[in-house]
Order: C-alpha cells, then sequence, then structure tokens
C-alpha cells in the first residue's frame, strides 16, 4: 500500500514538474504560467470570494448525489427481486437512461427554474442509474441457493434484506457508487452553466467569456482537486465497508 501511495505521489510531483516548466515561461493566451493558476486557486476559491461559489457546488453534488444513490439503490433493489415492477419500468428507464442528463437541462429548468432544485434534479438523475444497474444487477446474481437456504432458515422479508441481499449487493453497489462520484462532479458544474450566477460552472463561463485563462485553468485544477478528494474519501469508506468481502475472497487492500 505504501509503495502505491508513493508512486502515485511520485507520479504527481512529475506532471507538476513538467507543467511548472513548460509553462512558467510560456507566451501561448491558452497556456498559461503554472504559478499564476495555481496561485488563482489559492487566492480566490480557498481564500477570497470564489469560496460562497465553491460551498454552494460541494452543497448541491451532496443533495444530488445521495439522493441518486439511495434512489437508485433502493430501486434496483425493488426491481432486481419483483418481476412485475421490472417489466413494467424497464421501459421508461432505457429510454430515460438514453438520454444523457445534460441534455435534460433545458427540461429540468422548465419545471423547477434556474435555482438549486434543478440542479440537484440533474445530479440525482445522472448519478441513479451506474448504482440502479450495478444494484439490478447484483440481485440477479444472487445464487439461487442462497434464496432457499434463507427460506429454509425462516429468514424472510427485512431480516433477509439485512442479512442475506443487502450483503451480497452492496460490492456492485459500491462499483456503481465510484461511476457516480466523478460523474457528479461533472453534472454540478454542466447544469451550473445554464443560466446559473453562482456555483463553479457559472463562474467557468464568466472566465472563458472574460478570456481569463488563468482563473479557467484554476477551474480546472479544483476539479481535479475535488474529484481526487472525493475518490479518495469515498475509496476510504470502501474499505471499511468491503473489509468482510476482500477477507472472504482473500484479496488485498489497496
Amino acid at each position: 500500500m505504501r509503495t502505491n501511495v508513493s508512486l502515485g505521489l511520485l507520479g504527481a510531483i512529475l506532471v507538476l514538474a513538467l507543467w511548472w516548466v513548460t509553462s512558467t515561461n510560456s507566451t501561448e493566451l491558452y497556456y498559461p504560467a503554472a504559478p499564476d493558476v495555481l496561485q488563482s486557486v489559492w487566492e480566490y476559491w480557498f481564500m477570497g470570494e470564489g469560496r460562497p461559489d465553491l460551498l454552494s457546488s460541494l452543497a448541491n453534488l451532496a443533495v444530488g448525489l445521495l439522493a441518486g444513490i439511495v434512489g437508485g439503490f433502493a430501486l434496483g433493489l425493488l426491481i432486481g427481486q419483483v418481476p412485475f415492477v421490472r417489466y413494467g419500468l424497464t421501459p421508461t428507464l432505457e429510454f430515460v437512461r438514453a438520454i444523457p442528463a445534460t441534455a435534460l437541462i433545458p427540461f429540468a429548468i422548465v419545471i423547477f427554474g434556474l435555482g438549486d432544485q434543478m440542479k440537484v434534479t440533474i445530479i440525482a438523475l445522472g448519478t441513479l442509474f451506474p448504482v440502479l444497474l450495478n444494484v439490478i444487477d447484483g440481485v440477479r446474481s444472487i445464487p439461487r441457493e442462497s434464496h432457499d437456504t434463507a427460506k429454509s432458515f425462516g429468514i424472510v422479508g427485512w431480516t433477509k434484506q439485512a442479512f442475506v441481499v443487502i450483503p451480497a449487493v452492496l460490492p456492485r453497489a459500491v462499483a456503481g457508487i465510484t461511476v457516480a462520484i466523478p460523474l457528479s462532479l461533472i453534472l454540478v458544474v454542466t447544469s451550473e452553466m445554464r443560466g446559473s450566477r453562482e456555483g463553479i460552472g457559472a463562474y467557468l463561463v464568466t472566465a472563458s467569456n472574460s478570456f481569463d485563462q488563468s482563473a479557467v485553468w484554476g477551474v480546472i485544477v479544483l476539479l481535479g482537486v475535488l474529484g481526487f478528494a472525493l475518490t479518495t474519501a469515498f475509496t476510504f469508506i470502501e474499505q471499511r465497508l468491503l473489509a468482510w468481502d476482500r477477507g472472504l475472497h482473500g484479496r488485498d487492500t489497496l
């Protein structure tokens, strides 16, 4: 594990050093100097006027992602175990799944306006499907013997869900959440780029229109940092959620 972390840090340092060296004396408008970009990130987003926009984006991301995860997990359990629900909802879900969440932004604006509710809805809808599809697949992959064993011991209803179905589905659900996290970051930015006056996406549009390339690159760096932080935090949670599964299959913790 320490070796992997060390290699990761070394790779990040090398990329940063390469960017620093090649951009410091750059005269290209669209390739600003790394020191200027990093300074703008620190001074604007963490120490200055950008903090309200950052907090607004993070709040919408948290609510939308949580709604997508909970909705996808619950709906996946239902669809995976109740045939008539699966047959009734599958055509509609396949239709909605084929539409990119960003393409629904105008539709969401008509219904919810330009406020946070629209952004949360887009994030939740986009992150629901990775979790939903993985949970459905996980439920349908449970061996028939597990259901028969639970029935023979009188394990039914909510007890069966808690001690048989959910533990079996959890690894697949975690895989879906791993996909949903970076997707939520994309959706929070794109949802803020249409008529919004606050958030990272709104600032990105303003910076781009004013040809402030240091600010534009600063947003890119900020999103990379946020994505890394969110993924790392979830990896920490995942290792504890699935510790029993790794021990059962003899897998090493990364």
